[in-house]
């Protein structure tokens, strides 16, 4: 009965504030009653209010981190989340080619909500060109996405296109979020699944600065929901939900962008064990 327990992975930077990166991964897996492990790519010097420094990973560390992990663990699915630049993509990326994994949700961090630059200029490239090509599901915000395509996106149309270009970098799946599409009262994500097939899933959004961590707790709810052999429309739906749960029933944690309540269950779940 070795490794029967559902296992997934997350590859990113920690969060001394508790809030985001490998921190708000490991929460969210283990509320979706998956078990977390973990590859640190960085560690960050951050709070509710900011990101204060941070410091990569040396590549053998990272590479020791996987072969751990690898020879241990079952992970059934994976996650990436900041990766801090273009020698950690690299080497994220080999090993990603190196290990079976499960199916790879891109959560692709670039700019923490307290304007901090989580991926250096020069890596961008380095993840197009390298990273998206293996992953399975991306999740990118609306200033992601027009980093990676290079285009301006203002509208729901513009939305569509932009994820077209995405999955012709190579992504099978699509998820654009349009959180930051604050003129409408809902959070409106538009999805592109790898067989042509797309749609939009909502949620009324709710005046609140405690969001912070959303696109990782997003892409780990949905990756823990992959492991447990979820389909991508059914992870991606579920996600959406219990973000919202987080962000509906909040907590007051610090003194600027608070995190989200990861304890916080959504419909027909209560009292599950």
């Amino acid at each position: 009965m070795i490794n029967q327990t559902i296992q997934a992975l997350t590859i990113a930077g920690t969060d001394s504030g508790g809030g985001a990166g490998v921190m708000a991964d490991i929460k969210t897996m283990q509320e979706r009653h998956v078990f977390s492990a973990a590859v640190v790519v960085a560690v960050t010097a951050q709070n509710t209010i900011g990101v204060q420094d941070f410091m990569a990973m040396p590549k053998k560390m990272i590479d020791e981190q996987f072969a751990s992990v690898a020879s241990d663990l079952k992970i059934r699915a994976c996650k990436t989340g900041m990766l801090a630049d273009v020698a950690t993509v690299e080497a994220v990326v080999a090993n990603l080619k190196k290990y079976d994994l499960g199916p790879l949700t891109v959560d692709p961090v670039m700019i923490a909500k307290g304007g901090a630059r989580l991926l250096s200029e020069d890596a961008i490239a380095t993840v197009r060109d390298q990273l998206l090509p293996l992953a399975d599901i991306l999740t990118p915000n609306l200033p992601e996405a027009e980093e990676l395509t290079g285009t301006k996106i203002e509208t729901k149309d513009q939305m569509i296109i932009a994820a077209k270009k995405l999955q012709e970098l190579g992504v099978k799946n699509v998820i654009i979020k349009g959180g930051h599409q604050t003129h409408s009262k809902e959070s409106a994500d538009f999805v592109l699944l790898e067989d042509g097939h797309s749609f939009w899933v909502s949620s009324p959004r709710i005046d609140t600065v405690r969001t912070h961590g959303t696109g990782d707790t997003l892409s780990s709810c949905i990756t823990a929901e992959l492991a447990k052999g979820k389909d991508v429309e059914t992870a991606i739906r579920i996600g959406k939900q219990y973000v919202q749960a987080t962000i509906a029933n909040g907590i007051e944690v610090g003194h600027g962008h608070g995190p989200l309540n990861h304890w916080a269950t959504i419909a027909g779940e209560e009292g599950e064990n």
